[in-house]
């Protein structure tokens, strides 16, 4: 039968209730008959779903593929705002669970054949009528095309208890509608050839069905009297990572703000040294045109003490003779401890800067005080004692103190000394001797 169409039909399905979906943005999205997963497995890149629930009543085929509605790497790595929420159950559409009451969109893709006639009256209480979603798309086999399949008798499939021509479709749609408050639409997926559209219909018939307003009178199984029972088993649940989540927030924000702060020190250094080839415009102040250089370094000791030499703030600069004598005072604040104290340097970045010229930061944080509060309860984070800017240490500086350290040890005989230890000949052992 799969031969006779392109594309297939049960990508064609699949299809229809995609643009259904991209159509409407439902948000709470049940498959009822969900087998191996496969629709859900599309659906799960429509973000604007927010619980993607399967049922089945085969848990084995479930969790045969289940794992493949798992989050993959790139939505930790890159998590968005958009929420989503995977169930899958193991249970029978004829049966009520109230975990599935209230849904957006309910689909019975290849379904209903499968039931018996009584069961199909059970399955119409418990979908229109207990569930009472938004909207329903059911798919079902049109016998009418049948003979078009070369070798055909009987049903399409072995477990197929029945299927229904166009007008027996239409009598059950339409009685779903009066009973429960519903109007429908009929469509259908994979064509007849050229001339025989109209005579036998789509090989796949489609009802889709709008819930109404206002539907008093209507024999609804809601309400008071309406019991909350939970008969099916849950096979396997999974949240994806949202930035909704403080945690994530945090943790994509600080990974931000410690790039970008790392990207501005750099820049600033190269400057301030002259390695670069031309002059950088470090932060460029939102709505503003003028330069907004507010790189600030500073003179940290081991003992907490902390100096700060200003460096330059808005394009304006500072003269040669106000520097001169900020480094006067600077030395004679540190030469005091610089006896007992280790001087390492950083580079402050203000926090108004990055939310300032950083887009994603400002957008992940929302404002200043935010940014803020979120950067002191991250340990990787050194702000100034004022919570107003990251602090970077100077690496170079790091890594340039280990070598002198390791020249020290070189030159003090500590290495040889230590060399000539593993060199000394061992005792004799005289209890081994005896």
């Amino acid at each position: 039968m799969e031969p006779m169409f392109s594309p297939p039909l049960h990508r064609q399905r699949h299809q229809f209730v995609i643009d259904f979906v991209e159509k409407n943005k439902p948000k709470k999205v049940v498959d009822l008959g969900c087998s191996e997963c496969g629709l859900l497995q599309k659906l799960k890149f429509h973000r604007e779903i927010e619980l993607l629930v399967g049922v089945d009543i085969d848990g084995a085929k479930v969790q045969k593929k289940m794992h493949g509605l798992s989050p993959i790497s790139t939505d930790y790595l890159q998590p968005s705002y958009d929420q989503l929420r995977v169930e899958l159950y193991q249970g029978s559409v004829t049966q009520k669970d109230a975990r599935l009451k209230g849904f957006d969109l309910v689909t019975n893709i290849e379904l209903i054949e499968h039931l018996t006639l009584p069961d199909v009256e059970c399955f119409s209480q418990v979908v229109f009528g207990y569930m009472t979603p938004v909207a329903v798309i059911v798919s079902t086999p049109n016998s009418e095309f049948n003979p078009l399949f070369p070798g055909l008798a009987g049903f399409r499939h072995s477990d197929h208890k029945f299927e229904w021509t166009r007008a027996e479709f239409k009598s059950w749609a339409l009685k779903v509608c009066l009973d429960y408050g519903y109007e429908v639409e009929f469509t259908g997926v994979g064509q007849a050839p050229p001339g025989l559209q109209e005579a036998v219909g789509f090989c796949s018939q489609i009802g889709v069905f709008h819930r109404l307003r206002g539907r008093e009178g209507c024999n609804v199984l809601i309400g008071a009297d309406a019991e909350d029972v939970f008969s099916y088993t849950l096979l396997y649940s999974v949240n994806y990572p949202s930035l909704h989540d403080n945690n994530i927030l945090r943790r994509v924000l600080v990974c931000e703000v410690l790039y970008w702060a790392e990207n501005l020190k750099k820049r600033w250094m190269e400057e301030k040294t002259g390695e670069s080839d031309g002059t950088y415009t470090l932060y460029q102040a939102a709505g503003e045109g003028e330069e907004c250089l507010r790189a600030l370094e500073v003179t940290q000791t081991a003992c907490g003490a902390v100096m700060n030499t200003p460096v330059e703030q808005r394009g304006g600069g500072v003269s040669e003779h106000q520097e001169a004598e900020d480094q006067q005072v600077f030395w004679r604040k540190s030469q005091g401890l610089q006896e007992t104290c280790k001087v390492r340097r950083c580079v402050s970045v203000p926090l108004a800067v990055l939310w300032s010229c950083c887009p994603k930061v400002s957008a992940l944080s929302g404002n200043l005080n935010n940014l803020r509060h979120f950067l002191m309860e991250d340990p990787k984070v050194k702000l100034s004692q004022d919570g107003s800017a990251v602090l970077l240490y100077d690496q170079e500086q790091d890594l340039e103190e280990e070598e002198e350290d390791h020249n020290d040890l070189e030159d003090s005989g500590y290495a040889e000394a230590s060399r000539c230890s593993h060199n000394v000949e061992p005792e004799e052992d005289w209890e081994a001797n005896v």
